[in-house]
């Protein structure tokens, strides 16, 4: 398999280059299972972030990094599902469609949770900015607390995201076209 090798937080890692089209391959950065990225990765965001009260990050692959962020800061996260859950009391949502995935998705975000975001400065965090859409879909439910995003931030920034100025990020991740 082609892989992309890449220095993310001063650790190198391959990552595998994976087929999204008949013209597109990108650059798989899995999470998961890699505390060393993880950690590594969570205290240089901390370092580039403005202050924060909290951390919402969408479900999926960003979980870890949200929760060592949040161990590192000492400030809560929460999880924009993919489901509502039981134990939700009046959850919003929206919805979003990745380039990662193949269908439109939902977010949820429990209603309690949102009221504690309500005038406070929150991170909107991923694992990957590609083409932003998870992260403006995270972004419209906590604005619907009154959140005041002070920072969207991933590890890395893919393709076109990476001339974001808006975005805090550690490192770009090219798309790989062919014919």
């Amino acid at each position: 398999m082609a892989t992309y090798k890449m220095t993310i937080a001063g650790l190198e890692r391959e990552l595998p280059i994976c087929k999204v089209n008949d013209k597109l391959d990108i650059a798989g950065f899995i999470i998961f299972g890699d505390v060393e990225i993880t950690v590594a990765s969570a205290a240089e965001l901390i370092k580039k972030c403005p202050e924060f009260d909290f951390i919402v990050t969408p479900e999926a692959k960003s979980i870890p990094l949200a929760y060592e962020m949040s161990r590192q800061s000492g400030k809560p996260y929460f999880v924009c599902r993919k489901g509502p859950k039981l134990y939700m009391q009046k959850p919003v949502h929206i919805d979003v469609r990745s380039i990662t995935t193949d269908k439109v998705q939902t977010l949820y975000l429990d209603g309690l949770e949102g009221e504690q975001l309500r005038n406070k400065r929150v991170i909107v965090l991923d694992d990957v900015i590609s083409t932003g859409e998870s992260l403006n879909a995270v972004m419209k439910l906590v604005e619907q607390f009154d959140a005041n995003v002070v920072a969207k931030a991933a590890i890395l920034a893919e393709g076109d995201a990476a001339d974001r100025d808006d975005i805090v990020f550690l490192e770009k991740l090219p798309l790989f076209f062919h014919d």
